[in-house]
């Protein structure tokens, strides 16, 4: 056994890993923090973290990443231990390919008490702060986008607006605590898959703050920016294999390896202020309206992987690369894109929308890639307004159908029904809307139509305009009663039958 073999990843370790793993190509030593990024999970570390280290390999300057924490897992004894190192695995079908990322330079564990991500977040040489903290960790309400002023860490920290649990309270103190001491302006950057993300998060900060009553939302208007952006990267939860595998394959242990499919993508909006890294260098995008960019890839990308993981798990697969290898639903989800996503999507500069359709498709096939179909389906409730929602509604305002874009939908309530204890708790569930979607369920029982209806009442998820409309009611209630039959994949079936006769019947009309 090398020596190599014997060690944990670590700055010493560097000079003598093999030459088949990249390594970063500039001197860590003398990289200094110019920015914070909250929730250092798999995905930041597949993305923003290797875009930052491109960009230091290309043009040093004074960007090194502090990375927080303030929810599990704790960093301190994977990437703390490792000097910030970790090792980015790319797999394509038989290809792999390892590297050593070493844009983080310190990590900070926050979840006991907010002052350590505080200390960071106000500190003077911090110019900017990315997050991939979870659809629900803006504390909104999906169906506005607004702050939800009942959310229990928000009444917490309204109360207690000096020892905040929540992103936004967290993020408010910070920027009191800025102003009170150094005044520097600073760029706050979401990398989280919302629609208009960073108008979310400005929307939540700053209700945040106008209720501090201090005249902090003025200051935070003219010294803080909140681009939106669009991130893209399919990157699984790390599995005890993959942890394995770098020590089988390159001869060194590694606790926060991180598996990611080759293709990678991200758009920021031009809306900065003060210094912000030119990752535009190193291909990112950077341009003036996000929004295209976002509809395409949620509702095509996103609205694929919501859909197969949902009616996977119903079907009995285990990952995405399982749902789409089954017939029907790789049908299904082709002809959904297809025949009712893709007209609800605005021209995207210098892309072919259905050439997008099949270059995603593809990388959900990506043997290599195993995404457990439960951790895609995990927090939903946050996910199907833009992935689903929001093209039925743009389907219903055309007059055109939506026959297949509410089965997954009638899914998703599958989903979190079948786990209730009245429907025998087949699988558990992360979602801040399964205890009331269980609720319903032992209240309801097993009828179709009072199971949809009181669903369909969570204004929070459904707008009151759609959650009206009886053509999307009756739609998800047909589906709905077929998910939840001995057969539930008859749901997939009929509506491409249904959807089949619908395009018969256009054709021969046309004729």
């Amino acid at each position: 056994m090398s020596d190599a073999a014997r060690q944990t990843l670590g700055p010493s370790l560097l000079e003598r890993l093999p030459v088949s793993v990249q390594k970063p190509a500039y001197d860590r030593a003398a990289l200094a923090p110019g920015m914070a990024h909250l929730g250092v999970g798999a995905f930041h570390r597949g993305h923003q973290a290797e875009y930052t280290d491109d960009l230091l390999s290309l043009r040093f300057d004074r960007w090194g990443v502090v990375g927080i924490n303030i929810r599990p897992p704790l960093l301190a004894d994977t990437l703390g231990r490792q000097g910030g190192l970790y090792t980015r695995l790319i797999r394509d079908s038989q290809r792999i390919e390892a590297r050593i990322v070493g844009s983080i330079v310190k990590v900070v564990d926050s979840q006991e008490s907010a002052a350590p991500a505080l200390d960071v977040l106000a500190a003077p040489e911090i110019d900017l702060v990315t997050m991939t903290v979870t659809e629900k960790g803006y504390c909104h309400r999906p169906s506005s986008g607004e702050l939800d002023l009942d959310h229990p860490d928000i009444v917490h920290d309204l109360a207690n607006p000096e020892t905040p649990r929540s992103v936004p309270g967290i993020l408010v103190r910070a920027l009191e605590l800025r102003r009170a001491t150094h005044g520097r302006p600073v760029t706050l950057l979401s990398c989280d898959n919302i629609q208009t993300n960073g108008v979310i998060l400005a929307n939540v900060v700053r209700a945040f703050a106008q209720r501090r009553g201090t005249g902090l939302d003025d200051w935070i208007a003219a010294n803080v920016a909140f681009p939106s952006a669009m991130v893209d990267r399919i990157v699984p939860a790390t599995t005890q294999a993959d942890l394995d595998s770098v020590e089988r394959h390159f001869g060194y242990r590694d606790a926060a390896v991180v598996v990611g499919e080759p293709f990678r993508q991200w758009v920021i909006e031009q809306k900065f202020a003060g210094r912000v890294p030119r990752w535009d260098l190193v291909g990112a995008t950077l341009v003036d309206d996000v929004t295209p960019f976002e509809h395409l890839k949620m509702r095509v990308l996103n609205g694929a992987q919501t859909t197969l993981a949902t009616l996977g798990v119903l079907a009995g697969l285990e990952h995405t690369l399982d749902a789409i290898a089954d017939p029907l639903l790789s049908t299904f989800v082709h002809r959904m894109l297809v025949e009712e996503t893709l007209p609800t999507l605005t021209p995207v500069p210098g892309m072919d929308p259905s050439a997008y359709v099949e270059q995603s498709l593809g990388r959900l096939r990506n043997t290599a890639i195993r995404h457990r179909n439960h951790q895609i389906a995990t927090d939903g409730s946050q996910k199907i307004v833009q992935r689903l929602l929001n093209p039925i509604r743009d389907r219903l305002r055309q007059g055109a159908g939506i026959g297949l874009l509410s089965v997954p939908v009638a899914g998703w309530m599958a989903y979190l029904i079948q786990a209730s204890d009245r429907f025998g708790k087949r699988w558990p569930v992360s979602d801040p809307y399964a205890g009331r979607v269980a609720a319903i369920a032992d209240e309801t029982g097993h009828d179709p139509r009072a199971l949809a209806a009181a669903i369909i009442a969570i204004d929070t998820i459904f707008d009151p305009g759609l959650a009206a409309n009886e053509t999307f009611r009756a739609a998800v209630t047909s589906a709905l009663g077929a998910m939840l039959s001995d057969d539930p994949m008859a749901a997939v079936r009929d509506s491409l039958g249904q959807s089949e006769a619908a395009r018969l019947k256009r054709t021969a009309q046309s004729a």
